[in-house]
């Protein structure tokens, strides 16, 4: 697979948001490795602020150090990438923002609040542990993942959904043409998932933690069963379940949680497990060609993945905090995805793989929990817009975007 790249940059939906001044001195920009924060910083930047990342040894021992010294010969604006290996700066950070501010207190002429250092991270159980408290109420937090379709098909508009789906959505795939994709990402499992994320988080078992990577891969779309996977990896639930908690709080596994009412007792509790990045879901299921993957069985459930990730990164990209959760009972009636726009407007999404999927009803039991939704919204891979019936409406998932924005 080749793509026309011309163009290095793909646009990001978040960067209007970043670019924006909003009266907050620091920025700071949470995503799993490779993702483009790096990137997105820079092009922001516009060659005005300094970039440095501590991946260099050198610069990170300097800022650990004497985090004084290291922010005196690089005066602001700053990007600092990879922040969470150097905790000691960020002290040093809130002196500095306090001091601004105590003399814009005294001082006539005031200090324009304006960004000074946008901050980037990829651990964020690191970032979490280190820095957070730190800057409560200094700084903006952010967070980036891989590329939506939506931004890939703008820059892309030729790509396949399938290819979509078995590529995942780093930027890197998509800017250099020479990448193989399967080695490329299996090296990124290899060093980022299961060396530094696992590393981070104080996993010893790395076999049975990448045993449990696969069988995650292997159930996505599907209800959790954490006694199934510590029996096939040879682990406890509870083992389990915590790394679940760890890739989920690393942005890498999406756990999709049931509506549930009291009043409902016929309701399913238990959640769903997905993947931000299709692509990652794909290499750990072990498709390493595009044909195989879209005839076998698994594609549905890859493809709803997709659509799940699309509807993630929407609402991270555009700053919703819409819940979404999905609804079933245990006489197997279900709706994919329920997303809830406030109160009184939710929407309903099934996900089908094939294009002629044909009209899909509204469960009737559906209709106790949210009387308000009137039609189920059935996302295809491509095609027009059709009026399948009076409550069920199709759409592509590359509209998918463009109809959340209208909420």
């Amino acid at each position: 697979m080749t793509y026309n790249t011309s163009s290095m940059w793909i646009q990001r939906d978040i960067f209007e948001y970043l670019e924006h001044d909003s009266g907050i001195f620091i920025q700071i920009l949470i995503g799993p490795r490779q993702c483009g924060k790096s990137s997105l910083l820079t092009r922001i930047g516009e060659n005005k602020f300094q970039d440095i990342d501590f991946d260099d040894l050198q610069i990170r021992t300097l800022a650990q150090n004497d985090p004084a010294l290291f922010l005196s010969q690089h005066p602001a604006p700053l990007n600092l990438d990879e922040v969470q290996y150097v905790p000691n700066l960020f002290p040093q950070l809130k002196l500095q923002i306090d001091r601004i501010k105590k003399e814009n207190l005294f001082n006539k002429v005031k200090t324009k609040i304006q960004v000074l250092y946008r901050l980037s991270g990829s651990n964020q159980i690191l970032l979490t542990k280190n820095v957070r408290e730190t800057l409560v109420g200094r700084a903006q937090y952010f967070y980036l993942n891989t590329l939506s379709v939506s931004e890939i098909k703008k820059s892309f508009p030729k790509i396949t959904v399938g290819e979509i789906i078995f590529n995942g959505g780093l930027p890197e795939i998509y800017t250099n043409k020479n990448l193989s994709v399967v080695q490329f990402l299996n090296s990124y499992i290899n060093n980022y998932v299961q060396k530094d994320i696992a590393f981070s988080a104080g996993i010893e078992k790395l076999r049975e933690f990448d045993i449990v990577l696969g069988l995650i891969a292997a159930r996505v779309g599907q209800i959790i069963n954490y006694a199934d996977i510590a029996k096939d990896s040879g682990v406890k639930s509870v083992t389990v379940k915590e790394w679940i908690g760890v890739l989920e709080k690393s942005q890498l596994v999406y756990v999709l949680q049931p509506y549930f009412s009291n009043l409902n007792k016929r309701l399913i509790k238990s959640p769903k497990i997905y993947f931000w990045d299709s692509g990652l879901a794909v290499r750990l299921q072990g498709w390493s060609e595009l044909g195989p993957m879209l005839k076998s069985p698994s594609i549905g459930s890859l493809f709803e993945n997709l659509v799940l990730g699309e509807i993630i990164k929407f609402k991270q990209n555009h700053g919703k905090d819409w819940p979404l959760f999905f609804w079933r009972t245990i006489d197997q009636e279900e709706v994919d995805f329920i997303l809830e726009i406030n109160q009184s407007t939710h929407l309903a999404f099934e996900v089908k793989w094939g294009l002629n999927a044909g009209s899909v009803e509204i469960p009737k039991k559906l209709s106790v929990d949210f009387p308000n939704i009137k039609e189920i919204i059935l996302i295809v891979p491509d095609g027009p817009e059709v009026i399948l019936s009076k409550s069920c409406r199709q759409i592509s998932i590359s509209a998918l975007g463009v109809l959340l924005k209208k909420y």
